[in-house]
């Protein structure tokens, strides 16, 4: 029933993060020295990502099924307004009819998607969804803005899915893909009792707990927890440092606009004033680039992977839920009398689920990692390297500045030597 082993030092690969000093997260990295040197430029740096990252996309040749969820549309009811996105599917697979797809499909639809999948397969990890809006909310509900972030993220779900070895495999799946009306295939299903009826049995186990639960699951737990505050913190402080930053465009804003009514009532140092309210306006623009990067690059990857953590501790739930199953049931054969057959019938089917959760949640959990560790690395290098750029142009633009005041005065002290 263990299955494979879990490395007891999770803690080495996790974020190195303290929440009470959330904000002193920057320490020289001694392992980029080599031969005593460090990397010349950080465009050597960021080379050595990019090497790993052509190898990835190597191996991303041999896909066979290619997802693409793009041009929403809003649509209007009697009753509700809502958006379709067009997703199109193009595929060498032999299970599907056609090469190539075309259907709309609304939230609530990938919704139903990732509700099968999960029913399928309780144990394997499942990339979240981006949440569902919530009514305080609703004003904002059909922005631009939001259209296209909720468009990305359902892209990335549904890549996420045809990556998976076993869940882009899923009838539900290509059902998704390729129907153009879901209705009929929502239709079916277990009856509300009988989902009623898993949701108690999913309670009463949650509340009896598991007894023996494996070491590696305990040590996934506690990684899970681990890891879900750290990314937490920083998703919260990446916020915090864009609300902050914006709040610095304004006042700056500001600065430069008096820096420029300074320079007409001061002849003398009009030239310098509009300089300087110039080079302010030139970094507040690279300011406003920066932020628009932070805000449409790093914050999605990593409140994703806060949407991770809660998947993660909801897949370790539910592997509990079925080994106390298991569990009860084993200790109802031993103290009953009666019917002991058919207790045993199942028990051993009970084992064998849990043998099959435990099997899937362990070899789900390495290629998870792996793929976490990739896109959080590349979230990570894109914005240090847009810090480097946003940074180089605030300085080139203030050298410039200092360099034409010496030119200037170099040239006035020649004017007065002549004289």
């Amino acid at each position: 029933m263990s299955g494979q082993t879990v490395p007891a030092d999770f803690s080495e690969h996790m974020l190195d993060l303290d929440e009470d000093e959330d904000l002193e997260v920057f320490t020289k990295n001694t392992s980029l020295e080599e031969d005593g040197r460090l990397p010349n430029s950080p465009g050597s740096m960021s080379n050595q990502y990019r090497l790993e990252e052509d190898e990835e996309q190597q191996q991303d040749n041999n896909k066979d099924l290619f997802i693409t969820v793009d041009k929403p549309e809003s649509q209007v009811t009697a009753i509700e307004t809502f958006i379709m996105y067009r997703v199109v599917t193009k595929t060498t697979r032999s299970e599907f009819d056609s090469s190539e797809y075309e259907v709309r499909r609304r939230y609530q639809d990938f919704l139903w998607l990732r509700g099968k999948l999960e029913e399928n397969h309780p144990t394997l990890i499942i990339h979240p969804l981006p949440e569902k809006f919530v009514m305080k909310g609703m004003v904002e509900r059909f922005t631009n803005d939001f259209i296209e972030t909720r468009k990305k993220a359902l892209h990335r779900f549904l890549n996420k899915i045809s990556e998976h070895p076993i869940l882009s495999h899923s009838e539900h799946l290509k059902v998704f893909l390729s129907a153009q009306d879901l209705s009929p295939h929502k239709k079916q299903g277990p009856g509300f009792l009988s989902r009623m009826g898993e949701t108690v049995r999913a309670v009463a186990n949650s509340v009896r707990g598991v007894k023996s639960r494996p070491e590696e699951f305990t040590l996934m737990q506690q990684y899970v927890e681990d890891f879900s505050n750290k990314v937490g913190t920083v998703d919260k402080v990446t916020q915090r440092i864009i609300k902050e930053k914006k709040e610095y465009v304004d006042e700056v804003m500001q600065c430069s606009s008096t820096y420029t009514q300074w320079a007409d009532s001061e002849r003398e140092l009009a030239e310098s004033l509009r300089g300087i309210a110039g080079c302010v306006e030139q970094c507040t623009k690279d300011t406003e680039e920066q932020i628009q990067h932070l805000s449409q690059s790093l914050v999605p990857a990593l409140h994703e992977y806060v949407l991770c953590a809660e998947t993660l501790k909801t897949v370790l739930r539910r592997r509990d839920n079925i080994q106390a199953e298991f569990e009860a049931k084993n200790e109802a054969m031993m103290t009953k009398k009666v019917d002991q057959e058919t207790l045993q019938e199942e028990v051993d089917g009970l084992a064998d689920r849990v043998e099959l959760a435990n099997n899937a949640l362990l070899g789900d959990w390495s290629r998870w990692q792996s793929s976490m560790r990739t896109d959080l690395r590349s979230a990570f290098v894109s914005a240090a390297e847009k810090n480097v750029e946003y940074y180089e142009k605030c300085l080139a633009v203030w050298e410039s500045f200092l360099l034409s005041q010496r030119d200037g005065s170099s040239e006035q002290r020649d004017r007065e030597d002549a004289s």
